[in-house]
């Protein structure tokens, strides 16, 4: 057999090889590219449902649609059903993975029955649409579920918690769906990140006092590493009750992201032309390089 030919089957074979890998599912360590723009149709999607208020039909119908979302793209899918207050709980909860670390990625999906912060009297008996507070988070753990390799040597679970955003409301309090959670783990995980308003247009991202500092440095750095030190800014604001905090009490390492200077919090003008997918995009991104980095 002469040189070129040895050569021409050599490059036929690894072709054959690599059309093989694509077919089964045999993919190399790498991630598409997160995608802000389909993460802002996935905002636009659970507005259109209406308000995610816990016992709606519209609340119902964002359980079926972020389960199916998930289990469309191979992760594991289970539904915590609980409650507290008397109030019917449901977390969704992605599984991927195995081994160490284990890392939770959490946001809330339920939006607030009233808009007690809207300037205007008379419309805070109305409920929230909840583009940013609540649907930004949720749809960027979406796409990361589409983007974050399959074959990471790491666990990663998503978790979409449920009633987190009445407080302040009679019969109800803030967080109930992640503090029901919690309290069902029979272990723990080595990191928590929580999203959560993270899509308005002037988004500015600053440390929060309670959060884990270790945490904060490695993603606050990921960030910047990435260009995006103007978003992330590395200067603690404000001090936070969120999804983060039922894990920190149990000594968990969790961080959470927000951007709390958002101006439309808890009024009537939470609507879709308030987010971006280019905040979508920074927040993204971010936290998929520092995933694949852990």
């Amino acid at each position: 057999m002469s040189s070129k030919t040895r050569n021409v089957v050599l490059a036929s074979f690894v072709i054959l090889a690599l059309s093989l890998l694509v077919v089964f599912g045999f993919q190399p360590h790498v991630s598409q590219r997160f995608d802000g723009y389909r993460a802002l149709e996935d905002v636009e999607y659970q507005v259109t449902l209406g308000p995610r208020i816990p016992g709606s039909v519209a609340h119902e119908q964002a359980v079926t649609w972020v389960a199916q979302s998930l289990r469309s793209t191979g992760w594991q899918v289970d539904i915590q059903e609980t409650e507290r207050l008397g109030k019917p709980i449901q977390n969704i909860i992605a599984k991927r993975g195995d081994g160490q670390p284990w890392l939770i990625l959490g946001a809330h999906y339920d939006s607030r029955m009233l808009a007690d912060q809207d300037p205007d009297p008379r419309g805070r008996d109305e409920p929230v649409s909840g583009a940013n507070d609540g649907a930004s988070g949720v749809a960027v753990l979406l796409e990361l579920a589409r983007v974050l390799p399959r074959n990471l040597d790491k666990q990663i679970w998503l978790v979409f918690f449920d009633a987190e955003d009445n407080g302040r409301i009679e019969g109800w309090d803030w967080i109930l769906g992640s503090r029901a959670f919690v309290e069902s783990l029979n272990n723990y995980p080595d990191g928590v990140v929580i999203v959560d308003m993270i899509g308005d247009m002037d988004l500015q991202i600053y440390l929060e006092a309670n959060s884990d500092e270790n945490l904060r440095q490695q993603i606050w750095q990921q960030a910047a590493e990435l260009g995006h030190s103007d978003i992330f800014i590395d200067d603690v604001k404000h001090s936070m009750l969120d999804d983060h905090t039922p894990f920190l009490e149990l000594g968990i390492p969790a961080v959470d992201i927000i951007d709390f200077d958002y101006p439309y919090w808890h009024t009537r003008a939470d609507t879709l032309d308030k987010v971006s997918a280019e905040s979508l995009q920074v927040v993204g991104e971010t936290l998929l390089a520092w995933v694949i980095s852990q």
